[in-house]
């Protein structure tokens, strides 16, 4: 699996679907086995087991077996709305389609075998210049369909190191309805844990911050970048507590720096001979006004 890639069209990147998290584990293994060589039929039946998936997630195989039934049966009823053609041609188009045309759970053999549908099969293979590719591996250990789909759009403009979204258009690419209406439950709920995942288990570190318009966030920014390709950072120099700063710089309390020296005890620090020096001139003063 260290080796398999996932190609997309573009298209397919910025399509509006949702899938469960099984779901998504199943599609991108069936992609993974799309050969560049030759040409993908809706005919093409690929198979993906329990075991591999178990192996893919890091999960024991009765974990896998559990949810597999379940993602294969809905896989089947989910949708995906298409905003231009596959290599980006001109035309406006919005087309919605069905990711598969058949879905079989062979249950004796712990497997799944699935077709795509015929309208699939052009943003998956003879893709030109306008694709997105990232390795299955990439993806295999997120447990967040969330941070799968936010990967593959960092990995679609990894060239740059920064992509602006829309937040109103990444509600419909994720489809999420009425869910996480807050810009606040937006962020806790889908970017945070999304990108705390890309930064855990993909080859990619993100940050990512917010615009406004008006009083409205309307945009999210995220910076990226190749972990292995980040600057080593430079060994941080031990921060002076303020009362050292002021010590090195004059006085503290309004005592001066001289005064400190010679009056400080033995293993006192600046700001704790000038706390006593302060404190015993106040007492010094109190009792002389009494």
């Amino acid at each position: 699996m260290d080796t398999a890639q996932v190609y997309k069209a573009n298209a397919l990147v910025e399509a509006s679907y949702r899938l469960s998290l099984y779901e998504q584990r199943i599609i991108l293994a069936c992609i993974a086995q799309v050969r560049r060589d030759c040409p993908l039929t809706d005919q093409q039946l690929y198979t993906v087991s329990v075991q591999q998936i178990a192996d893919m997630a890091g999960i024991t195989a009765a974990r896998a077996y559990q949810y597999l039934k379940t993602a294969s049966e809905r896989l089947y009823r989910r949708e995906v709305t298409l905003r231009e053609p596959p290599n980006g041609q001109s035309g406006g188009r919005v087309r919605l389609t069905r990711w598969v045309q058949t879905v079989e759970y062979r249950e004796t053999e712990g497997m799944i075998a699935l077709r795509f549908g015929t309208d699939m099969v052009p943003y998956l293979s003879q893709l030109t210049e306008q694709f997105t590719r990232y390795a299955l591996v990439d993806v295999a250990k997120m447990t967040s369909a969330h941070a799968i789909r936010l990967y593959e759009l960092l990995c679609q403009w990894r060239n740059s190191g920064e992509r602006v979204v829309a937040v109103d258009w990444l509600r419909q690419a994720l489809q999420l309805e009425e869910r996480y209406g807050s810009i606040r439950d937006l962020k806790r709920w889908v970017i945070e844990p999304a990108a705390a995942q890309i930064n855990e288990h993909s080859p990619l570190w993100v940050k990512w911050d917010q615009r406004k318009t008006g009083r409205r966030v309307t945009h999210l920014v995220f910076t990226f970048g190749e972990k292995d390709q980040q600057p080593a950072k430079k060994p941080r120099k031990p921060r002076k507590r303020k009362a050292e700063q002021a010590a090195t710089a004059g006085s503290i309390y309004g005592i001066p720096r001289a005064v400190i020296e010679r009056k400080a005890k033995p293993g006192e620090s600046y700001e704790d001979a000038a706390l006593r020096l302060h404190n015993e001139a106040r007492r010094a003063k109190a009792d002389t006004a009494s």
